[in-house]
């Protein structure tokens, strides 16, 4: 495992580059309301609002188009819209991308800019699914839905899509439902994807680390926002235990199966210790995955892509990881 920085300044502390970026946003928009504090409707309805900001000068692509995965009663999914973006000169491989949003909010379009720039520097496909969102459809129903986009992927029913190589994308709580689908085939004695890419993501319900403590306020996600994001997936059950939901709580044998896989953490997040105990679990199984940190960044970061030169960076940095599985 490697981890990126000189090691010499701490990565929780904001960078020049973010904390002008946040401070420019905080002068632009003044106060935002919490959108876990709204009716979930309202609540997606800001989070579109807040992130079109980010989804402007979108580089071109040679195909942005649609597609639908049909629902699966036999799994539990329902009908899945999928964005296929196809960037010039793709080469061979799909990336299935899954959009955070505290299972509950944003879309594949809140993250078309961030697909595009992964799919440039990947040199892939990249689809993103339109999966169930909670309150309304708590786990496992998001988590399905990636499941039969994967398998509908693999099998090479969606048109214009090559079924392999194949691999599994996904930030905070996308990165949570890409794992956690990888761990439900495995269990399930299925193919898995040939590689992740894991960034930032959310890995249990249990709040209490250091990284929650630290950064409790922000900036950004605080862990109160990222409790109330936890109490509606969970649709009133505990999800401690379950690996599908809470992929930390997966056993030494289920992980060590798990294909390749690249790991992001941003140094400013509750979120980091949740990264940082996969990664080291990882390790201690004699896996060879790779592990960055990018200090001085924010929770979600890889939003902000037209503004944040580090956003840029750690996306060449997880498209050349996306093409080194292949190597």
């Amino acid at each position: 495992m490697s981890a990126r920085g000189d090691g010499s300044t701490d990565p929780g502390i904001l960078s020049p580059e973010m904390r002008a970026l946040l401070d420019a946003v905080a002068a632009e928009t003044g106060p935002v309301p919490d959108g876990t504090l709204l009716p979930p409707a309202e609540g997606r309805a800001l989070a579109a609002r807040t992130n079109a900001r980010w989804n402007v000068d979108l580089p071109p692509m040679a195909a942005v188009t649609n597609a639908r995965v049909p629902a699966n009663p036999a799994l539990g999914s329902a009908e899945v819209p999928l964005l296929i973006i196809t960037p010039p000169d793709a080469g061979a491989g799909t990336i299935l991308y899954v959009h955070g949003g505290g299972f509950a909010f944003c879309s594949p379009q809140t993250h078309e800019r961030c697909a595009r720039v992964l799919a440039l520097e990947a040199g892939m496909t990249v689809v993103l699914p339109d999966y169930r969102l909670a309150p309304e459809h708590p786990y496992p129903a998001g988590l399905l839905d990636v499941v039969a986009t994967f398998r509908a992927l693999a099998a090479g029913t969606v048109a214009s899509v090559a079924p392999a190589p194949l691999l599994v994308s996904g930030d905070s709580a996308g990165a949570n439902l890409a794992l956690a689908a990888m761990l439900h085939e495995e269990r399930e004695g299925r193919p898995l994807p040939d590689g992740g890419l894991l960034f930032y993501g959310n890995y249990t319900a249990d709040l209490s680390g250091e990284a929650y403590v630290r950064f409790a306020e922000g900036p950004g996600l605080t862990t109160a926002r990222m409790g109330r994001y936890w109490s509606w997936y969970a649709g009133g059950r505990a999800l401690n235990g379950d690996p599908l939901a809470c992929p930390l709580d997966a056993g030494d044998a289920a992980l060590g199966a798990l294909p390749p896989l690249y790991l992001m953490a941003a140094g400013v997040d509750p979120l980091f210790g949740d990264t940082a105990r996969l990664a080291a679990r990882l390790a201690a199984l004699g896996r060879d995955d790779r592990f960055d940190i990018v200090p001085g960044v924010v929770h979600g970061f890889l939003q902000y892509t037209r503004d944040l030169a580090a956003a840029r960076v750690a996306l060449a940095a997880a498209g050349r990881a996306a093409r080194g599985f292949f190597a």
